[in-house]
């Protein structure tokens, strides 16, 4: 059964990319209606009906037509198939076919009997709605119809969104309300927002969904859950979109009542064979287990002295039968490992590569230490040739001010993927590895720790639904332009006008650097506000465990500032290649952008401006808060061109988001020049109050702390 929405709701951000509102342009509109007026659109399954279901939604919101639905391919003027019939071979041959495997799509424009026709096809029903929101896609862009010749496919195979969501609809790190899920009223009521939900990730060929936090509740392996999560299974798949649940490793104790759960016992290994059979029982194609062990106190194999391949293992071969996968996090840390936190994860896992089993993928985090502004790429990229590793994106701004600042993350997302490793030579970036490119026979994928609620608008911000967006196009496609990306994003998602994208997508493509600027420039990390990761809190130095306190990764003092992470302090550095080592290590090479990520520099240090480190320093954070109040002027320059609601929602977080840049450029400025000893320099404006004040600020209730 399908169950499609209709949007029934205003300019206020609710139908996200997917609006489909009128082709301004005329001679568009001709084309587009001479192409589309006829189909050929066999509709026998549910996902070719939601495919058709789209398309003739998408092409009654741009053109203002139903085209005429034909039940031979002759005289049509779309033919959709996913069957290899014979007149399409000369069209599309089998090489073509063979290379964009079960989720790819082909759409041409090829000449039939005298007349210009649009070909979509597959080799499954998924890749037609797939190639179905890329047709339409084009046509929400402006794109031409005209001589196409589209081949496309997934680079990654396990493309999956990370809820962080508990059963009592909290969300950890959730900056857009509650939890969409409403667990009280499943399985009985299906919600149409789970449906628009569905349609927004097939757009942009998400194919999986983790229902629950990493910091799992038992509840979600309980019969009166499973048949919940059934319901949204059976909603979710006619858009190619698989169910995976976070699991408690020590869940045979919780809810099974063994005495242990270690991975090794045949009473800890039945449990999970059993219970794997039965969440099959209710979802024959569930995707399989997302697991957080050993870590901010999270049980797991080292618990009872085994390992993560023990462990991940152990769930591999319950899921195994059922081709599903574990994707075991790699986000690992313990305070009673002296050393620094950015080298433990490789520590852990480096000695286990080739132990995992072929249905186990390591999920490791885009830097070595936790979602930050900034920060180095995880050294465990390339150094697992025998392991299957995805890349975990963080979506929801934890370190990124929340929902109240317009952060377009996919230059960070690209920073990351575009690294060079030097793993397997020169060019060797994350981006390939994540491609398979150096191991054709591993698991592949990206997961993105989601940032939706139920907010109206999804995600908080009318921007942050960008990251949602971005996210699934790098997934498909690590390669993929973050300019592109955000070109595509601003037309479908508010205007088409050069004159708006060519000024908006500037200001996107900076955001992410003006962030940096006013809360971590030069490679500082890690020094927000304790409670909820609000704010800035330079200063925080008693939190229980030293790697959570911002002293830790900062290690300002009189003589200096930054985090010697070469072989002088931690060498965090010597987990890299060679190359990667002599880049980073020689300050002669070392980009400024991460400066203090790598060495503890004298506040004298002098800088390739010119400036000392202490002057560049207050420069960033300077420029940093006055791009702020620069993009403000550029939005508001744009109001001819947004609808006022949205318009009126930006401007004002716009403005939260200036009040908070100067307070953690003051903040920061004046606490690190208790170590500095230095003046602001002359130019820069005197912040309005003192240090004592700052550090007085409280923020009681900040979201995100969900709650199990």
């Amino acid at each position: 059964m399908i169950w499609l929405s209709q949007p029934c709701h205003g300019e206020n951000g609710y139908n996200l990319w997917l609006r489909y509102k009128p082709v301004n342009s005329t001679s568009l509109k001709t084309e587009y209606r001479s192409y589309l007026n006829q189909i050929y659109f066999p509709s026998e399954s549910d996902r070719l009906k939601a495919a058709l279901d789209e398309l003739n939604l998408g092409l009654n919101g741009l053109i203002g037509i139903k085209p005429q639905l034909l039940v031979r391919a002759q005289g049509s003027s779309v033919i959709a198939t996913s069957n290899k019939i014979g007149a399409l071979k000369k069209w599309v041959p089998d090489s073509v076919l063979k290379k964009i495997g079960n989720d790819g799509f082909v759409i041409k424009t090829i000449n039939q009997a005298g007349r210009n026709v649009l070909l979509v096809t597959a080799n499954s029903d998924l890749g037609i709605l797939y190639g179905t929101f890329y047709l339409l896609k084009l046509m929400q862009t402006g794109k031409t119809l005209s001589g196409l010749d589209v081949v496309e496919y997934p680079r990654t195979m396990v493309r999956v969104l990370d809820h962080w969501d508990n059963p009592n609809r909290t969300v950890e790190r959730g900056y857009a309300g509650f939890s969409i899920w409403n667990w009280h009223k499943l399985p009985g009521y299906i919600d149409s927002r789970y449906i628009d939900y569905a349609r927004a990730n097939a757009s942009v060929g998400i194919n999986g969904s983790v229902l629950n936090n990493v910091n799992a509740s038992i509840q979600m392996l309980t019969p009166a859950y499973l048949v919940k999560i059934k319901a949204l299974a059976d909603a979710f798949r006619p858009y190619g979109i698989r169910v995976y649940l976070s699991v408690k490793f020590d869940s045979p104790i919780e809810l099974g009542g063994l005495k242990t759960a270690d991975p090794l016992d045949p009473e800890v290994i039945k449990w999970w064979k059993i219970k794997t059979d039965e969440i099959y029982s209710y979802i024959p194609d569930f995707g399989g287990f997302l697991v957080k062990a050993n870590s901010e106190g999270q049980p797991g194999p080292q618990t009872y002295g085994r390992s993560h391949a023990d462990g991940a293992n152990m769930l591999g071969n319950a899921l195994a039968p059922h081709h599903g996968i574990v994707m075991w996090r790699a986000f690992v840390y313990d305070d009673k490992v002296p050393d620094d936190r950015a080298k433990q994860a490789y520590n852990e896992f480096k000695p286990l590569d080739g132990q995992f089993n072929a249905n186990v993928i390591i999920q490791v985090k885009s830097g070595p230490i936790d979602f930050q502004p900034r920060e180095a790429f995880h050294p465990l990229f390339g150094a697992l040739p025998n392991t299957s590793v995805m890349l975990e994106l963080q979506l929801t701004q934890e370190y990124l001010g929340f929902s109240t600042h317009l952060v377009y993350e996919a230059p960070l997302f690209k920073e990351c993927m575009d690294a060079d490793t030097y793993r397997q030579g020169k060019n060797s970036t994350v981006a390939r590895i994540l491609e398979g490119v150096y191991n054709p026979k591993l698991i592949t994928g990206m997961a993105g720790v989601a940032n939706i609620g139920t907010d109206v608008n999804w995600c908080g911000h009318p921007f942050a639904q960008a990251n949602w967006y971005a996210f699934g196009r790098l997934a498909w496609n690590p390669q993929a332009s973050a300019a592109a990306i955000a070109d595509d994003w601003l037309r479908m998602t508010f205007s088409s006008e050069k004159v708006f994208i060519d000024p908006m997508k500037r200001e996107m493509l900076q955001s992410r650097e003006n962030t940096v600027n006013y809360m971590t420039p030069l490679g500082l990390h890690h020094i927000m506000g304790a409670s909820g990761h609000y704010g800035p809190g330079p200063w925080t130095d008693n939190m229980g465990r030293a790697d959570w306190t911002a002293v830790y990764y900062h290690k300002a003092d009189t003589a200096g500032i930054g985090f010697d992470r070469t072989k002088s302090g931690s060498n965090a550095l010597g987990q890299y290649s060679p190359e990667v080592q002599a880049y980073f290590g020689n300050l002669n090479t070392c980009p400024d952008e991460y400066l203090l990520w790598f060495h503890h520099l004298s506040w004298q240090y002098k800088m390739r401006s010119g400036k000392t480190l202490w002057e560049e320093m207050v420069h960033h954070y300077y420029a940093g808060a006055d791009s702020v109040k620069k993009m403000q002027q550029t939005w508001n320059s744009l109001r001819p061109y947004v609808d006022q609601e949205r318009f009126s929602e930006v401007q004002q977080l716009m403005a939260v988001q200036y009040e908070e840049a100067i307070r953690w450029r003051n903040s920061c400025v004046l606490y690190f020049q208790t170590f500095s000893r230095q003046p602001i320099p002359v130019g820069y404006d005197r912040p309005e109050h003192d240090l004592a004040y700052y550090r007085s600020l409280r923020y009681p209730n900040v979201p995100g702390q969900g709650v199990n």
